[in-house]
């Protein structure tokens, strides 16, 4: 079950940080590191709402919380596999959150989607990508339609970067991280 939120609304973060974090208690005591996997490509404009809360997540050092896939070193369809595999062998017992852009109907435009259970990337463009992640996390960049990679690549900027960060501010908004595990 996904949870929607509209980002246009005056407590979209907090409401973000209430969601993530009851999908984080979702998943008590059996990881003890803290992965966020932000996929997308920073050569599309809609498709790079994940690197860019990559690339904001990274200027924050927090123990015990890792992110991969940033404006810098994106991850995307030609890489993720490998990364999958290197975080899966590197943090054998870290809840994996993934981020990732997505399309939807006119009704979503700007809403953010948290839920429990694995993201499932490219699905929006017909792409056949392994599902990764523990908790997803999506933002509803543009409209689904006929021609959806043409449809990324036409999708404004400041879209992606209000949802961008708007995401970012409701995950910081659940630090200290104390309160999800003694281990961190």
């Amino acid at each position: 079950m996904a949870f929607y939120i509209d980002s246009k609304k005056q407590n979209s973060s907090k409401e973000i940080s209430y969601l993530l974090k009851k999908c984080i208690l979702h998943h008590p005591s059996k990881w003890s590191e803290l992965v966020f996997l932000c996929i997308g490509s920073d050569r599309i404009t809609g498709d790079c709402l994940g690197p860019y809360i990559g690339h904001s997540l990274r200027q924050v050092h927090i123990p015990g919380v890792f992110v991969y896939g940033t404006l810098a070193h994106p991850i995307h369809a030609l890489n993720i596999q490998e990364a999958h595999n290197f975080i899966k062998s590197a943090h054998p017992s870290a809840l994996v959150i993934a981020i990732d852009a997505s399309l939807g109907t006119k009704k979503h435009l700007g809403y953010v989607t948290i839920g429990n259970g694995a993201l499932y990337p490219g699905a929006g463009v017909q792409k056949e990508l392994p599902p990764v992640g523990d908790i997803h996390i999506t933002g509803i960049v543009n409209i689904s339609g006929f021609v959806d990679q043409l449809t990324l690549q036409s999708t404004r900027l400041s879209t992606v970067i209000f949802l961008g960060d708007t995401i970012t501010k409701g995950i910081m908004n659940i630090i200290p991280w104390e309160s999800f595990t003694q281990t961190l």
